[in-house]
């Protein structure tokens, strides 16, 4: 250790592969954040910020193997350059932590990416569906028999949920706890007397890359009460990653904790009419 910073190890070349190590991986977190950009804003149709992205994470693995590289000519020649291979090691770590966890949920959980309360009547994508009809999107219709079995098998938690609530004011908590989330609202339409089921079609963003995913909600009558239905399928995609299922699971919670905290509507008490005076 004394070595690294005497004399003759400061006069000690620096090792091209290290320098070489440090900015790819400074070129990957680079490039990783403009895709980001380019998926959020809409810079790029999705396959070439896919391919941008797909580029950083490929940087960051080379930077990996160059920085193991020079790991052992640093060994063998005594050459300075070992901080900007941990800087590299560092970089690549942060990189490829996201993509190593999707790859592990990509093998633990199906290839589904719609989850619905409802496999057998799901929420329709009505305004949304014009939105799926381009290059690369999933369908508006329902996946079928082989997702619901998928799904039943993976998120046996995800059903109906049943609240002691009136439709109408069941819609409003649902259309509360949708706006709260700040999910861009496509279409809306609140029970009426003619038409007494409610309904919500927003889209939502995945956390990171903000991967468009699309929502269906319908509020209808049960007896006293009313049933909440919830659709979340990904607009791009086989796999969702498992997060479809997690937002409607969190959804289902808020809104029935929601419904916990609803006050009862006081009940009105009957006027009073001043008695009438009989005149003689």
């Amino acid at each position: 250790m004394a070595r690294r910073f005497s004399a003759p190890y400061q006069s000690e070349p620096v090792s091209s592969l290290a320098s070489w190590a440090r900015n790819l991986a400074v070129f990957s977190v680079v490039a990783v954040l403009v895709s980001i950009m380019i998926v959020r804003f809409g810079f790029l149709e999705m396959k070439p910020a896919l391919a941008t992205f797909f580029g950083a994470l490929a940087c960051a693995g080379l930077s990996m193997l160059v920085g193991l590289a020079a790991f052992v000519a640093i060994w063998q020649n005594g050459s300075r350059g070992m901080s900007r291979i941990l800087l590299a090691f560092l970089i690549d770590a942060v990189v490829l932590a996201y993509p190593a966890y999707l790859a592990a949920q990509y093998r633990k959980l199906p290839a589904i990416q719609d989850i619905t309360t409802d496999p057998i009547d799901p929420p329709r994508f009505d305004a949304l569906a014009r939105l799926r009809t381009g290059e690369g999107t999933n369908p508006a219709v329902y996946a079928g028999l082989y997702s619901a079995e998928q799904q039943r098998t993976a998120y046996p938690d995800i059903e109906t949920v049943e609240l002691d609530l009136p439709v109408q004011r069941a819609y409003e908590v649902t259309r509360e706890l949708v706006t709260k989330r700040k999910w861009l609202v496509i279409d809306e339409r609140a029970p009426q007397p003619s038409r007494r089921f409610g309904r919500i079609e927003a889209v939502a963003r995945t956390p990171i890359m903000g991967f468009r995913e699309d929502l269906s909600i319908r509020v209808t009558p049960d007896g006293d009460g009313s049933r909440v239905d919830i659709r979340s399928a990904s607009r791009y995609f086989e796999s969702d990653f498992g997060s479809n299922a997690a937002r409607i699971s969190k959804l289902i919670d808020d809104i029935n904790t929601a419904a916990e905290n609803v006050k009862p509507a006081k009940p009105q008490m009957p006027i009073k009419l001043p008695p009438k005076v009989v005149k003689k």
